[in-house]
């Protein structure tokens, strides 16, 4: 599957005749009545702060992954996505082309307040805390576990969802007395259920998923909904598997790429940011773009 990439990074979205209801890291959402029209810009974030300049296509190929994964998602739980949802993107974005392919269209949901990461790898803020306590955040580990090492078993690390500034780390137990018991149990399980299922077709493609974040949301029924964004390499650590090497940091089809650029630089990772060279954006293209041909079997 072939996408046109813009040559411009797509910043902002304006001049639709929808009322724009949110503006996130990455996503901007509108209002279609009983629908929200979910748009995804070339913004990249790292370390919880926007870069002044994204990444041209960035938001297209982002879509295009979630799209795939939410098909094979789907198979587990209902998803956010509107019925017949091909055919009504292009429908609503008839007069605006160039959206189509970086929009989703999705049901009106209340979403959590929390951040469900499934991690299988000791790797990024994992690897620090384990370093420090030897467990990761709650949970006791074995010693002696190196840095990318594959867990004894994938682990449901929550966090916070913060509007602003940095998600924070929360127990099981803080999640569960802040979600109830029944709501808890249903998203870890759908998290760890979620994150097996990736991480076993991405290794069919030859691709390591580490670890992953979902994000879910419920009807006014209390029916629990897949929600935001799926197995993207903005919300994954995606290694590939023929260079994977316990003990050391991976390369990646993630924004880690972009991480780790930032993190030779002397910044405190408060806004404002640094802006990126050509050469950090042409390799965060190919990485995101190796991604999804590599998971379409392309």
């Amino acid at each position: 599957m072939k996408f046109n990439l813009p040559k411009e990074a797509l910043m902002t979205v304006d001049n639709l005749p929808f009322p724009k209801v949110s503006k996130g890291k990455v996503r901007e959402n509108f209002d279609l009545g009983d629908e929200l029209l979910i748009i995804a810009t070339d913004r990249i974030s790292a370390f919880d702060v926007i870069m002044p300049n994204g990444v041209p296509g960035k938001g297209v190929l982002l879509t295009q992954i979630s799209l795939w994964w939410f098909e094979q998602a789907s198979k587990f739980m209902p998803t956010h996505l509107v019925e017949n949802h091909d055919e009504r993107v292009r429908e609503v974005l008839k007069d605006f082309p160039h959206l189509i392919d970086r929009s989703m269209i999705v049901k009106k949901l209340n979403p959590m307040p929390i951040e469900a990461i499934a991690r299988g790898y000791l790797a990024g803020s994992g690897w620090k805390e384990y370093k420090q306590t030897g467990k990761l955040f709650d949970f006791d580990l074995p010693a002696g576990l190196q840095e990318s090492q594959q867990l004894p078993t994938p682990l449901f690390t929550p966090t916070t969802k913060a509007a602003e500034g940095h998600d924070m780390p929360i127990t099981n137990a803080e999640c569960e007395k802040l979600l109830g018991s029944e709501l808890f149990n249903t998203i870890k399980k759908a998290s760890l259920d979620l994150y097996n299922m990736g991480a076993k077709k991405a290794s069919e493609c030859g691709i390591i998923l580490a670890d992953t974040k979902f994000e879910f949301g419920t009807d006014a029924n209390g029916k629990v909904y897949l929600i935001d964004e799926v197995l993207t390499p903005d919300s994954s650590r995606y290694w590939p598997a023929d260079d994977y090497q316990i003990g050391r940091s991976q390369s990646s089809y993630d924004k880690q790429y972009v991480r780790d650029w930032l993190e030779t630089l002397d910044w405190d990772k408060q806004p404002p940011a640094p802006e990126l060279p050509p050469e950090v954006i042409a390799n965060t293209i190919k990485c995101y773009s190796t991604a999804l041909s590599k998971l379409m079997g392309e």
